[in-house]
């Protein structure tokens, strides 16, 4: 029985993509020390990644664009990214981190949400990190264009001097226009 987990990392940001990843593990080949991306130092991160990629579980990967978030709204991202995954994939069984309900056509009754599966389930536990460091290397790139953010550091988190540094020098394109502008009218420091 071929099992996909699905994870999304980056709903809550500030700046950057929504990502998200599909995995169905190898049965033939563990990964030890899987765990929720979130409970992982970077480092711990990397090297998981390197063995569920080592260990020929499948992947997908999808990216919802800053764009696409701000025009169609983070909650429609949320949902569609795990849809575009679904469909691009075949499997008998696919677990979604969370309480979303989602239909594709000929897999809604296959799919289940399942509320914090990123720490209970282990083929969502490698989504979650595929998808945390598929993430973090992206704002590591735009970090590089827009070095004042901190995004190799906060991965485009509300962290103190992110927030700082849009009230100092404004948003720009990697930016999401509904968090910028709640964040710079409550002046969130």
């Amino acid at each position: 029985m071929k099992i996909f987990g699905l994870d999304e990392v980056g709903r809550g940001a500030l700046a950057g993509p929504l990502v998200a990843s599909a995995v169905a593990l190898n049965s033939k080949s563990q990964v030890p020390k899987l765990q929720d991306s979130k409970k992982l130092s970077a480092k711990e991160r990397e090297k998981l990644y390197k063995l569920i990629i080592k260990s020929g579980a499948e992947i997908k990967t999808e990216i919802i664009s800053v764009r696409q978030i701000n025009n169609r709204g983070i909650g429609w991202a949320n949902k569609e990214i795990f849809i575009r995954l679904i469909k691009q994939i075949h499997a008998d069984k696919y677990i979604v981190d969370g309480n979303m309900r989602l239909k594709v056509r000929g897999k809604t009754d296959r799919t289940k949400s399942v509320i914090n599966a990123d720490a209970t389930r282990k083929c969502v536990m490698a989504a979650s990190i595929i998808a945390k460091v598929t993430r973090d290397r992206l704002m590591a790139e735009l970090h590089r264009e827009f070095p004042i953010y901190g995004w190799k550091d906060n991965s485009g988190y509300g962290t103190k001097k992110h927030i700082e540094a849009i009230q100092s020098a404004g948003a720009v394109k990697h930016h999401r226009d509904v968090y910028v502008t709640t964040v710079l009218k409550n002046n969130q420091l």
